[in-house]
């Protein structure tokens, strides 16, 4: 999984990051959000050849995050940041927004949720109705296993009430700064020591995985919080 790219570079042309995918091995590739840094006068292109060097390799999916979000709805302002973007990538990469695809070989299905705009706002939480999911990209699969690509983790018990058996997120990267026994300090709505910053979390049998992020944005600090690429291996339903 990748995350929270806000174009970052890893080596001349993104090498060293192309590097560390294949010497995974992966089936596929999930891009859960943020592959852009959605600033006006901002281009696509580092995220874009990226994608598509990826893409000549492996299946990559991709669900939107806020950044993409933010310039999709503002086109005054960000220009064609959010078009470029997509229309870069689409003919080698799926983009999964308020869709999914089913992958037989595993009985794997993936979800991709974008979510609206009042899910991100800060310093308080926006209560999610427990039918939004659902009216938004139809009910979860009783016999696949189902991942779902949703930027924000603060949303974890709505995302496994739908029916999530795996949420994938990033968007708090980290908390910027991770502290021994307090975890990341704070998230993108300015919430102090997020519940769900980086790692592995569980309600029941449903997991969620928070990835802390490959790049930053608006304030470009990451103490004792290295930039995260995160390999997922997945025994599904069968």
């Amino acid at each position: 999984m990748i995350a929270d790219l806000h174009s970052a570079e890893f080596g001349e042309n993104n090498s060293r990051l192309i590097e560390k995918i294949d010497g995974q091995k992966p089936a596929f590739i999930i891009v859960a959000g943020d592959l852009i840094l959605g600033k006006p006068g901002q281009r696509p292109d580092v995220a874009v050849d990226l994608i598509n060097k990826l893409a000549d390799k492996y299946k990559v999916y991709i669900g939107k995050g806020n950044h993409e979000l933010r310039t999709s709805n503002d086109t005054e302002l960000y220009g064609s940041l959010w078009k470029d973007l997509y229309e870069g990538t689409k003919e080698k990469a799926l983009w999964l927004i308020n869709e999914d695809i089913y992958i037989p070989e595993y009985n794997v299905r993936i979800y991709g949720l974008d979510m609206d705009r009042i899910y991100y706002k800060r310093f308080k939480k926006t209560y999610m109705d427990d039918r939004y999911i659902k009216e938004t990209i139809g009910p979860a699969g009783s016999e696949t296993y189902d991942i779902l690509i949703a930027h924000n983790p603060d949303y974890f018990p709505e995302y496994a009430d739908w029916g999530a058996d795996l949420s994938l997120s990033g968007h708090v990267h980290g908390g910027m700064m991770i502290l021994p026994f307090l975890g990341g300090i704070v998230s993108p709505a300015i919430k102090l020591f997020p519940r769900y910053y980086k790692g592995l979390y569980s309600i029941g049998d449903r997991k969620m995985i928070v990835s802390a992020g490959l790049g930053c944005h608006t304030i470009k600090i990451r103490v004792f919080n290295k930039p995260d690429l995160v390999m997922v291996k997945i025994n599904g339903k069968r």
